[in-house]
């Protein structure tokens, strides 16, 4: 697997052609190396995208963006070119980044496995290209670039030496779906579940699935679709004469199966079973949700040719990644930093790793905020709270107004646990360096916006 590269072989022509676009200023055959949407930040060689957000036009910054290296830039107003650079004027910014990233794509060939979902995506993303890497050189999205704007950007990244490419990607009102289709063509998509992610948005679970299957739009011919089949939505959806259909998970009917699972201090255990083959797989990372990641990417190895064997193998050096589900030490008590973000599904997982794990002392949850959840926002909440009480935290510490709707479902399903609320990770920052003490074990949750990650921080200090 390999980071950030060079577009290859790509000339101020390739953009004209590939944008629809028209070159005012330049030499066509100026190369192009990389794309840049920040005006200060140009790596050398760049294309600058002065893409228009509600609140300002990246238009305004032109200059600058020549100043910093741009070699070529991309205009959708009617002004004369600022020298110093290639100018191509174009209708849209944006259609043309995003018709360039396609267009890209394209020339590389590329086999791509696509993967979305309401929750998980990120990590089945990183253990899909684990896996695959058992035997291909593999390229994935970098950071969370899974957008209608960061998924072209991530496209142009790849290299003529990547064998398979495995790119996130994320939607969260309609239509983008299918946007992001027609630009990475995916040959193999996963769809990890459905959730209420989003629901603010897109209104219905029903919404949400019909939304995310559109990852397959623009699937190629013969192209195979992963779902999670123990999914109650996802289990639905029928078979296509164009595509092929498999399912992983624990339940009967599912084409990869996972069973006996265990976590244990060292991490996950379980058997993953394929038709006669069957195969027992470590997992370093803790927790029953992960299997399911791991599901399906040992699926997404078997479509590309991966005996299970090879695939368990290499998942065995899967090691997460930041802020999900990390386990650090800080000064003498252990932390479950999964601060990245959260969704209803994905904090009750991360309290059954909670309650799964083996400590010395406490078992402490500090939840935060759970946003873009709609009218429905403080019920989703108080339904944490109700599954929170089975896993018998020691301490539930809630920040936010609608976090301490979790505790009210807690105290009323009978939680045994104290409960705190606090406004802010301020407010609650004091009482946390009083309560965790040595050998505590304690949970970190809430959307990314509540910047959890700091209170750890500030408990490090």
């Amino acid at each position: 697997m390999r980071g950030e590269e060079q577009m290859e072989q790509t000339t101020v022509r390739d953009l004209v052609r590939a944008s629809g676009g028209r070159l005012l200023a330049g030499d066509p055959d100026t190369v192009i190396e990389n794309i840049s949407i920040d005006s200060r930040v140009m790596k050398g060689r760049d294309l600058f995208v002065p893409l228009i957000g509600e609140r300002s036009d990246a238009h305004d910054y032109l200059g600058q963006a020549i100043e910093n290296g741009a070699a070529a830039v991309f205009c959708q107003r009617q002004t004369e070119p600022l020298p110093g650079a290639c100018w191509i004027q174009v209708e849209n910014t944006l259609k043309a980044l995003q018709a360039v990233g396609r267009d890209y794509r394209r020339r590389l060939g590329i086999p791509v496995v696509g993967v979305t979902g309401s929750v998980g995506k990120t990590t089945t993303r990183e253990m899909t290209a684990t896996a695959l890497g058992a035997r291909f050189r593999v390229f994935k999205t970098s950071k969370n670039y899974n957008s209608d704007i960061g998924l072209p950007v991530t496209m142009t990244e790849m290299s003529a030496s990547d064998q398979v490419a495995v790119l996130e990607m994320g939607m969260s009102n309609f239509g983008e779906m299918e946007q992001l289709s027609y630009m990475a063509e995916p040959e193999t998509a996963v769809i990890t579940n459905i959730g209420v992610a989003h629901i603010e948005q897109l209104k219905t679970r029903e919404n949400i699935m019909a939304e995310k299957l559109k990852i397959a739009s623009y699937m190629k011919e013969g192209g195979t679709l992963i779902l999670n089949g123990d999914d109650p939505l996802l289990k639905t959806v029928k078979a296509s004469p164009s595509r092929r259909l498999v399912r992983y998970g624990t339940s009967e009917g599912c084409d990869y199966r996972a069973g006996n699972i265990r976590v244990t201090a060292a991490g996950t255990c379980f058997t993953a079973s394929f038709g006669e083959q069957q195969e027992e797989v470590f997992l370093p990372v803790y927790g029953e949700h992960m299997v399911m990641d791991a599901m399906a990417a040992l699926a997404a190895a078997s479509v590309r040719g991966i005996p299970l064997s090879e695939a368990a193998a290499a998942l065995r050096g899967f090691q997460g990644f930041q802020n999900r589900q990390q386990i650090l030490k800080v000064r003498d008590f252990k932390v479950i930093d999964d601060t990245y973000n959260a969704s209803p599904d994905s904090m009750k997982a991360a309290l059954k790793v909670l309650s799964s794990m083996e400590t010395e002392g406490k078992r402490i949850a500090v939840l935060a905020n759970m946003l873009e959840l709609g009218e429905d926002g403080p019920r989703y909440h108080y339904e944490v709270g109700e599954y929170g009480a089975d896993c018998a935290p020691d301490l539930l510490i809630c920040i936010g107004e609608l976090a301490a709707r979790i505790g009210e479902g807690f105290l009323a399903r009978g939680g045994k646990g104290e409960v705190r609320l606090f406004d802010t990770k301020e407010e609650a920052l004091p009482f946390l360096r009083e309560r965790i003490q040595a050998g505590d074990l304690a949970l970190f949750k809430g959307s990314n916006s509540m910047r959890l990650g700091e209170l750890i921080e500030a408990l490090g200090e």
